[in-house]
């Protein structure tokens, strides 16, 4: 079963760091961009930050500067480094992969979420 799993949320205060951690498990032939999106209440889903297997990022604005993406393709990880946390920042954050399982396309994969409540 092909599944991503994240880990690393938690309560901070403005101004605290977190890190998010996702790994990419089961029959996995090869990965694309993997990246982060987060959702808070009452809003849609909107991209946090990408990275390609050759290491190209992206990021919203809004997170530029305090945020930082990385990668592990032995590992099948990607991590997202956040600091300088706003209450703005709070949110759930999910994991996205497009990934090569078997077949000769990549599909895209999300992980369940992880909470990140930043309190002011």
């Amino acid at each position: 079963q092909v599944q991503l799993v994240e880990s690393g949320g938690g309560l901070v205060q403005a101004g605290g760091s977190l890190r998010l951690s996702c790994t990419a498990s089961g029959r996995i032939f090869s990965i694309g961009v993997m990246g982060w999106y987060r959702q808070a209440p009452g809003k849609q889903r909107e991209l946090v930050a990408t990275i390609s297997g050759s290491g190209s990022t992206n990021y919203a604005d809004s997170v530029k500067g305090r945020f930082t993406i990385f990668r592990d393709n032995a590992k099948k990880t990607v991590d997202l480094q956040m600091n300088s946390l706003k209450p703005e920042d709070t949110a759930v954050y999910y994991c996205n992969a497009n990934l090569n399982t078997g077949a000769s396309s990549l599909y895209n994969y999300w992980g369940q979420g992880t909470q990140v409540t930043v309190s002011s």
